[in-house]
Order: structure tokens, then sequence, then C-alpha cells
């Protein structure tokens, strides 16, 4: 499996751990409190799993960094500090060197685990130990350390027909927990969970509106003033009544009619469809806010150290 660099595969990573940055962090060692180097950096895996903590040496072996892994480490951010679970500083000098230069593979890999799977790496150093004699008169023996190079040989004296033996092709951190799983006494997680509301909205039909016409009928009603004629007979007496006239004027005679053509007017009446007014129908839009509510459910916290300093961050 392919490890990166933390900042490399998350460049917000500080975002993510909401500022608690392991890097720069000192490691010591976890009997004596002694200072073993510093985190430097941080390999994850594809998925972002920590896996090795970079360990910068060079307060005191300059320049040389070495792995550790999660699983053998313990960090308490109460005083910043990082402590290797069952390492020594001497051990820590003889773990085969990390070059940021050179390709992180499996065979590096397995000479690093290699170390830590040696059941003595908990109780004594990695390297031997020899004595060399001094001359007489400057001093006693003294004790020189030998790391031991990249390509040793590492010893596997320790491993039984039960150990278990590991594959390039078929390896899973998850099978070595004891280096990569989080100690559970150490690291343990206890997750609160809570209820929350989530508010939605859906459209549904509340109904509809039909919208016609029809038609009624009604008696309309209209005054037409009208002329009607008709025959006045009017007799006067004139004002030369008895007044002789001359012989031959006065023609006597039967038959004579007087015709007067009488007229009226009649309302010619009709119907026309005129526009009387328009009706448009639309849509508006209400707004309004509706109040729900429910009942949710909310884990707190319980603790029980009677008599135990306990400090909550």
């Amino acid at each position: 499996m392919a490890l990166y660099r933390l900042e490399d595969f998350d460049p917000d990573y500080q975002d993510t751990f909401e500022g608690n940055d392991v890097k720069g962090l000192g490691v010591y060692t976890e009997g004596t409190n002694e200072k073993i180097g510093m985190v430097s950096d941080v390999l994850v895996d594809e998925e972002g799993h920590f896996r090795y903590l970079v360990v910068d040496l060079g307060f005191w072996i300059f320049g040389k960094k070495v792995l550790l892994p999660v699983g053998r480490s313990r960090i308490d951010y109460n005083s910043d500090r990082i402590y290797a679970v069952g390492l020594t500083r001497e051990q820590a000098e003889d773990l085969p060197e990390f070059d940021e230069r050179n390709t992180l593979d499996y065979d590096y890999e397995e000479r690093v685990r290699g170390v830590y799977r040696n059941p003595s790496y908990q109780t004594s150093g990695l390297g031997t130990s020899p004595i060399i004699d001094t001359p007489a008169g400057l001093g006693t023996s003294s004790v020189v350390d030998t790391p031991t190079p990249l390509d040793a040989t590492l010893d596997t004296s320790y491993r039984t027909t039960n150990t278990p033996i590991y594959d390039r092709d078929t390896y899973n951190y998850d099978r070595e927990p004891s280096l990569f799983g989080l100690n559970e006494q150490n690291h343990q997680t206890l997750r609160l969970y809570e209820e929350r509301l989530i508010a939605n909205k859906q459209r549904i039909k509340t109904g509809e509106v039909a919208i016609g016409k029809h038609v009624e009928t009604e008696t309309a009603r209209v005054a037409v003033p009208i002329e009607r004629e008709r025959v006045v007979i009017e007799r006067v007496t004139p004002a030369d009544a008895g007044k002789a006239v001359a012989p031959g004027e006065a023609d006597f005679r039967e038959g004579e009619v007087a015709r007067v053509e009488l007229h009226e007017e009649t309302p010619d009446i009709r119907k026309e469809a005129v526009l009387r007014e328009e009706v448009r129908v639309k849509k508006v839009v209400e707004h309004d806010t509706v109040e729900a509510q429910e009942t949710i459910r909310r884990e707190e916290l319980d603790v029980n150290a009677p008599g135990l300093p306990v400090e909550e961050r």
C-alpha cells in the first residue's frame, strides 16, 4: 500500500484536526520521560489512516529520522508530548534510518516492522553494544553503539512455527494491530450522538379553481320616442261668411274627396354584442412560516471516576 506525507494527502489537515497538530510534538520514552526526538511528519495510507510517525532524532543524532508505528505511540495533548510505547532512546538509535528522498517500498517497511516485531525489542536495544577496552590509565571500558545498517539481516531467531508470515501481495496493516491499531487503552474514542430536525418542503395539491362563463338572459327595456300622424278636422267660420260670391264661383258637385296620408313611426329594435369587461385570472404566492416540533434525543457523557482527577477539554 502506498504511503503519503500527511500534508500531501490533505493540505488542510490542520482544519480537519481543529488545530491539534502532532507535527512538532516531542517524542519521549514512556517509562523514563527521556526525550527521543521530535515528530517531523506523519505518513498516512490511501484512506488517510495514520500509519507511521516520522521521528527526527537530530537533537542527539545529527539528521537521522526513523519511523514509529502509530500503534506504538501515545499522544498526550495536555503536555504536548508523544510517548513511544516500549521504546528506549538506544533502541530508537538502532532503527533503520528513514530517508525522505528514497521511495518507501514494502521491503523497507518490512525491515522496520521486523524490528518492532521482535519480542525482545520492548526491553532491550536492537543493535549490539560491544565493550571496547581502553588503554590503562585512560579510564574503564566504554560502550560504542553500532546502528543496524539498512541492508543488514534482521534477527529472526525469535520466530516460531506460530509466528505469522507476511507476503507483499496480501499484506494489510489491519493484520498487525499491535503496530498500526490505536491502543484501546490509550486511544479510546467514545462517540456521542444526537438527533436533529431536518426541515424539508414538499409541494402538494390543495385544490383546484375552475373558471368559466355562462349566458344569462333577461328582459331589457328601452324607451323609443315615435311620431304618429292623425287627422284633425276643424271647422271655422270665415270672416266673410254670408258674403255673396260671383256667379260660377260656386261649383256644386258631388263626390269630391280630399285625401290626406297619415304616417307614424314604429320602433326598430335590434341587438348587438358589445365588450362589457375583461376577467384576468392569475396566481400569487403567499409566504408564511409554519412551526413544527418533534421530540429528539441526545447522548450525554457520564464520567464515573470517584476521587480521580479528570480534565475535560
